[in-house]
């Protein structure tokens, strides 16, 4: 199958080199440093270093002709959510649009919409949908196992999962666009404070305790939405928690981290080098939960840290101070 990933990232990267000893797979680079590297180099250094892209793998920099290689096949976007929006705006003016399904996790800033809702609004009702679940980039690039789910239409569904599904890729499908999105874009925001709760050296019974919350949290704001309760307990919802709030490859654990060790956040994003979406996501989360009067108290403790409202100890010490709450069904 003809496949386009659009974005040379670390994710489309990573992806694109595991489809393409499989598939005739085209990676786009906005960048013409990251078209350069991958072209001359085979590598990606400043988002996979150390990784050999196979010889297969083919670069370009020309939209038209990307999309135009994945016409009978599938399309992959691999953008910031922040970017996600522009890019399907000129995605609309290209013929013959292919199937599409998105890999970032976030809300869009000043809008606070998840990524269907800015493709419904740019592409109406296109065939799409979104990729998620528990994967850090580098180990999909090393074709480590790895368990995804995408979520849309069964046509949709049945289409990737006969792209993608293979000896390191295991694919899933639901149709719950919405807890699929809201799992991966929320799970962002607890790796902010589960980071900052290890660099206070609170210790792993607070970490196990502010996952636990964290993912009542998520599923309280995402069966407001629309989602199914269920979906949090798969995949692309403690699934991707746990593996964001601990694994020492998450950028926004490493964010968390950092601001717990006193760092300010535009240091701390400077010594990254990546893009974070829970630090561009918390705010939209909290504001959409407000419109839906969910309580989000860890989103709200973050969001006072990133605002630089409250010191990263005062804002741990107001989630411990909050009143005794019911466990369970609300």
């Amino acid at each position: 199958m003809h496949i386009t990933v659009l974005g040379a990232g670390a994710w489309g990267t990573a992806l694109a080199a595991a489809l393409a000893p499989r598939h005739p797979v085209l990676l786009w680079a906005r960048s013409g440093a990251a078209l350069a590297s991958v072209t001359a180099t085979r590598r990606n250094e400043r988002y996979l270093p150390g990784i050999e892209l196979p010889a297969a793998l083919q670069c370009t920099g020309d939209l038209t002709a990307a999309v135009a290689h994945a016409r009978h096949g599938l399309l992959l976007i691999a953008t910031p959510t922040a970017a996600l929006r522009e890019l399907l705006r000129q995605l609309r003016g290209i013929a013959a649009l292919p199937p599409l399904v998105w890999l970032c996790k976030g809300l869009e800033g000043v809008s606070a919409a998840m990524a269907h809702e800015i493709v419904r609004d740019e592409l109406g009702g296109h065939p799409a949908g979104p990729l998620s679940g528990p994967s850090f980039a580098q180990e999909v690039a090393k074709g480590l196992p790895t368990a995804l789910a995408v979520a849309g239409d069964d046509p949709l569904c049945r289409l990737v999962t006969e792209a993608l599904h293979g000896p390191a890729l295991r694919i899933y499908s639901t149709h719950d666009v919405v807890g699929v999105e809201v799992g991966g874009a929320v799970k962002n925001v607890m790796a902010i404070a589960t980071g900052i709760c290890d660099a206070l050296e609170l210790g792993h019974n607070a970490r196990a305790a502010l996952i636990t919350r964290g993912l009542a949290e998520i599923t309280r704001f995402g069966v407001a939405l629309g989602a199914q309760a269920q979906t949090f307990m798969g995949l692309t919802g403690v699934g991707d928690l746990i593996l964001t709030c601990t694994g020492e490859l998450s950028r926004n654990r490493q964010v968390g981290l950092m601001l717990g060790r006193g760092l300010p956040l535009k240091e701390a994003l400077d010594r990254l080098g990546h893009v974070a979406e829970g630090v561009w996501s918390a705010a939209a989360v909290r504001s959409r939960a407000a419109s839906l009067g969910v309580r989000m108290p860890i989103t709200e403790a973050v969001c006072a840290v990133l605002e630089e409202r409250a010191s990263p100890r005062q804002a741990l010490d107001g989630l411990l101070a909050r009143q005794p709450q019911r466990e369970g069904p609300e």
